[in-house]
């Protein structure tokens, strides 16, 4: 034998082993947080978006006193739906309108809900088409 000792023969493939083991070990590791941080992350977009819409609804019905469109709603932000619901100020808010502009998205398998309120003066109508 040319000074290879028979006693370590087998040292450096189980040395090998282990290492490619843990190697493996802490890839896995990587990939499951890296999901979990995708995850998160577009959880945090569709909240947003939904943030976005039900805020430019409010903006909309503030202004000009027309909600913005289906349409343009499904054309900005084609994975969220938003809903307006209306009712009378009460107390101190009494003559006002209670404007509730609900936004509703998925992220994943995750249900994403904002609900957004604002009290206005003008009577609300839906825009012409």
């Amino acid at each position: 034998m040319s000074g290879i000792n028979k006693k370590y023969k087998g040292v450096f493939l189980v040395e090998l082993i282990v290492s490619l083991t843990v190697l493996g070990i802490l890839l896995a590791c990587l990939g499951i947080s890296l999901y979990g941080f995708a995850k998160f992350n577009l959880y945090q977009l569709v909240r947003q978006q939904c943030i976005a819409a039900g805020q430019a609804q409010l903006d909309s019905i503030t202004a000009t006193g027309h909600q913005v469109s289906q349409d343009d709603i499904k054309r900005l932000w084609p994975k969220i739906d938003v809903t307006i619901e209306q009712s009378e100020g009460t107390g101190q808010w009494a003559g006002l309108k209670l404007v509730r502009a609900k936004s509703k998205g998925m992220s994943f398998s995750t249900p994403v809900n904002v609900e957004l309120s604002r009290y206005i003066a003008i009577p609300i109508t839906q825009q012409e088409q």
